[in-house]
């Protein structure tokens, strides 16, 4: 069940809307723009946007249209594209592309595809390689209490799973038109397998992975670090799926001192 791609919690940050893209943007420096996962927000990464805001970086997170695009388009592809629009009309030159779960597949699809303006690519649970990451392909609907439970399997600690971040998971797969959405992402997803591609792709990659995730199995993180020619893996103990959400202080320092490692 597609719960576990990223969750939302209340936004604190102006949000920025200029012709089709919403966005919210922080600080100066090289942007790292931020790509959330299925279910989620921009608000998953309040803490990363806070840091690294305040640590010579421009944070960005374009509010991806999961839900706006038509359903023949809705999938990683297209928002990889959109990811391009929305970089070209930034005007942005080089950027760091930091993505969780369905975020971390766009940005890796987008690396393959349009590699000339990304100099750092971050995945932390990323679907790309491993189809369970979507989970069973139809959810429950109506049946709160096991929304709730799952909900509380994407971390190590259920108690992050807020009975915000309930009722918002819920309300998403009771509506039909975003169930139908996330089905067809969940899909894509699957058809857009990045194994044969990886190995081609030396964008240097930084990997953060929580040692307990369940949703993207710890195997995972090292099939992407075997494949990948350019990265470094960092694990984070008593931690799921979103790790920038349930140990942001390790997530945070990790990130950092990569960046300055590899002089972005």
């Amino acid at each position: 069940m597609p719960l576990s791609l990223g969750l939302t919690t209340t936004m604190k940050h102006e949000l920025k809307t200029e012709g089709k893209f919403t966005y919210l943007e922080e600080g100066e420096g090289t942007p790292i723009i931020i790509l959330h996962g299925l279910m989620g927000g921009l608000s998953n990464f309040d803490s990363v946007t806070d840091f690294f805001s305040k640590n010579g970086y421009k944070v960005v997170i374009p509010e991806l249209p999961v839900y706006s695009m038509p359903l023949i388009k809705t999938g990683v592809k297209s928002f990889a594209k959109f990811l391009k629009e929305f970089i070209d009309h930034k005007n942005y030159d080089q950027v760091i592309l930091l993505g969780n779960s369905m975020g971390g597949h766009v940005g890796l699809y987008h690396t393959k595809v349009y590699p000339q303006k990304v100099k750092g690519l971050v995945i932390t649970g990323s679907s790309g390689l491993y189809e369970s990451a979507m989970g069973e392909s139809y959810p429950k609907r109506g049946d709160y209490e096991y929304i709730k439970k799952k909900a509380q399997g994407v971390f190590y600690n259920p108690d992050i799973a807020t009975k915000e971040i309930v009722d918002e998971v819920y309300d998403t797969v009771n509506d039909r038109n975003k169930l139908i959405k996330t089905l067809a992402i969940a899909k894509s997803a699957i058809r857009h397998n990045m194994a044969q591609d990886l190995p081609d792709m030396n964008t240097p990659t930084c990997i953060i992975w929580g040692k307990q995730d369940s949703v993207t199995p710890p195997e995972v993180a090292e099939d992407f670090n075997k494949l990948l020619p350019d990265s470094d893996l960092f694990w984070i103990d008593k931690c799921g799926h979103a790790a920038m959400m349930e140990q942001p202080a390790i997530f945070n320092d990790i990130l950092l001192d990569w960046l300055k490692k590899r002089s972005f």
